[in-house]
């Protein structure tokens, strides 16, 4: 059976640089961090009082003001990405058949915001009896920014969200190739989105040190790769790419930003939270997604790398591609925007992939900012180039990008530049 090549022909974001892809793609190149005191709720108790928020979102900017009211700010943020795409990709919506076209999303948490809400609410008037808002579950449950996507448009195509940590999105990116490719639908709507800084949001992942306590100085926090790195810090945000069979964008005359060539899906099989030490399900997931682009490690010339700003992960990511790509690991560029972004947890795999693809489209590396000083540990070689403070102009002929969630889930899309 051949199967069908697969485009990107739109996308759209939402992150801590930026309400839209240009302006979070020019504040990713000039190193710019996301990260500041926390402003959605007052965190002056928590050990971690900052985090890398979307800034100035307006909702009624996107949505009618009555369907807001009945929508998460996950949701909120993952239709604005949508609607972004889709006006980004020129598709037709009065000729398009919307029932080849589908809706996946990559949701890590879901409404948070709500459920806290509604929970404290409830506890709030106890003796009252219950008390809950009729929008509550349909608030809540992580699978509805996808069906609120296609109820706007209209398409009837494959509908469902991923969740699978924090890499949440980046499976959704892979299942949308997949049916693509076996022709189950025309055009995927792939994404994520996140909104999960929240009192209780902070207050679990504080709760198990995983966040940076640099609160004189949040703009520097996200580090990765650096020694005094002391944790990940959180971000919020969304973004959608518009994936299309060559044939249906050819068609329609689509402008093509790169190609969707491979993806890879592995499990740790370790430990609820911290990455294998030596790396093994992040070196099987890359190399099935090599397999599956019939790539090799030569073909590749840039990595977004899940890079949280960990000891354990940074150091085991960084064996992992030392591991496989042998010689090739000194010649590609290796970055985590996340030093930059804050990391956006189910968010994260879409959004990461979007750089990916301005990589290959712009010919350019975004950097690793933060970095001072060097890790100790043998396993983090620098002679790798991690792309340290500042952008690298190069040719990227194709990208990859890894993302890693707790429970050991593992996923890695490849993107490489278009050509008939």
């Amino acid at each position: 059976m051949e199967l069908n090549r697969v485009v990107v022909t739109g996308m759209g974001a939402l992150t801590p640089l930026g309400n839209n892809i240009d302006e979070t793609w020019a504040n990713l190149l000039q190193g710019k961090s996301g990260a500041a005191p926390i402003t959605l709720f007052d965190a002056s108790k928590f050990k971690a009082q900052f985090a890398c928020e979307v800034k100035n979102f307006n909702p009624n900017d996107y949505i009618d003001r009555k369907e807001v009211r009945k929508m998460d700010r996950c949701t909120q943020l993952g239709m604005a990405a949508a609607m972004q795409a889709v006006e980004n990709s020129k598709l037709d919506l009065d000729t398009v058949d919307k029932n080849r076209v589908g809706v996946i999303y990559g949701i890590g948490i879901g409404g948070i915001k709500t459920f806290q809400d509604e929970v404290v609410y409830y506890g709030q008037h106890i003796e009252e009896g219950p008390k809950f808002s009729p929008f509550f579950i349909p608030k809540m449950i992580s699978d509805i920014t996808a069906g609120q996507i296609s109820i706007h448009f209209g398409f009837h195509g494959p509908n469902y969200v991923t969740t699978s940590a924090c890499a949440s999105s980046c499976h959704a990116l892979a299942d949308a190739f997949n049916l693509l490719r076996l022709g189950k639908a025309d055009v995927i709507l792939a994404g994520g989105a996140e909104a999960a800084i929240t009192e209780c949001g902070l207050g679990g992942f504080t709760s198990m040190h995983a966040l940076s306590t640099r609160n004189d100085d949040p703009e520097h926090a996200s580090r990765p790769f650096s020694a005094s790195r002391d944790g990940f810090v959180m971000g919020e945000g969304a973004g959608c790419v518009i994936l299309e069979t060559l044939e249906h964008a050819q068609k329609r005359g689509a402008h093509i930003y790169a190609e969707l060539v491979g993806e890879g899906m592995s499990a740790d099989a370790y430990h609820i939270t911290k990455s294998h030490p030596e790396g093994l399900g992040a070196k099987l997931v890359m190399e099935e997604a090599l397999k599956d682009a019939h790539m090799t490690t030569a073909d590749i010339d840039y990595i977004n790398v899940h890079g949280t700003s960990t000891h354990v992960g940074d150091i085991s990511e960084a064996k992992a591609i030392k591991d496989l790509f042998g010689d090739d690991a000194y010649r590609v560029n290796i970055s985590s925007t996340k030093s930059m972004t804050g990391h956006m947890l189910g968010a994260a795999g879409a959004v990461e992939g979007i750089f990916c693809v301005l990589s290959v489209y712009n010919n350019i590396v975004p950097p690793t900012i933060n970095h001072e000083e060097g890790d100790d540990d043998p396993e983090l070689d620098y002679k790798m180039n991690f792309t340290f403070n500042k952008p690298q102009k190069r040719e990227v002929r194709a990208a990859l990008s890894n993302t890693f969630g707790f429970g050991g889930h593992n996923a890695c899309v490849i993107f490489k530049k278009y050509a008939e």
